[in-house]
């Protein structure tokens, strides 16, 4: 089983806390944090989530890491990686995904984390290779999946599964790590 707890310049990230399921529930119900995703989550389905990521990290030795700020120790939201569970042409792949609260953005601490998680990935976990997807007009996140890196894979683009077809979220892109 991998370790989780991984540190950056800047960021430490790992294992789940109890006082995490706080702030991560206010950053899940922020209209902003969540503008591209299908709804906001209230505390019970944000603790749900929690769960599934405490589950995932059991079963494989790697998951989505909660994110605190080396300095202050505070919780900024999460950055790892997960195993793809919607139906998608490309599965079973290994993806990357952050999220972090807004007071967090624009520092660079996405990317950090995510070129970090993404060596570890490649490196001592011997994942041969991650995916990173996102709404297609999300500049943001577009931004940080380039930085790191992942290349992307226009044949890959989907609408996604659990969406209605024509939902304005539904249509994504796909990149990949590359190959090593």
């Amino acid at each position: 089983m991998s370790n989780i707890h991984l540190e950056t310049d800047r960021l430490v990230l790992r294992e789940w806390q109890e006082s995490d399921r706080k702030p991560f529930a206010q950053m899940n119900a922020d209209p902003m944090v969540m503008e591209y995703m299908p709804r906001r989550l209230d505390e019970a389905a944000s603790d749900k989530l929690v769960n599934r990521f405490e589950k995932h990290f059991k079963k494989h030795g790697y998951g989505l890491y909660a994110a605190e700020l080396k300095e202050t120790e505070e919780f900024m939201g999460f950055v790892g990686i997960d195993n793809v569970a919607v139906d998608v042409p490309f599965k079973p792949a290994v993806e990357i995904a952050w999220r972090l609260s807004y007071e967090y953005w624009g520092h660079g601490y996405a990317t950090e984390g995510a070129q970090h998680v993404l060596a570890h990935a490649l490196g001592e976990l011997k994942i041969p290779e991650i995916v990173a997807f996102s709404v297609y007009d999300n500049e943001r996140s577009l931004h940080v999946i380039e930085k790191i890196g992942l290349v992307r894979d226009p044949d890959g683009d989907f609408e996604y599964p659990r969406l209605p077809k024509g939902h304005p979220l539904a249509q994504h892109v796909l990149y990949r790590s590359a190959a090593a």
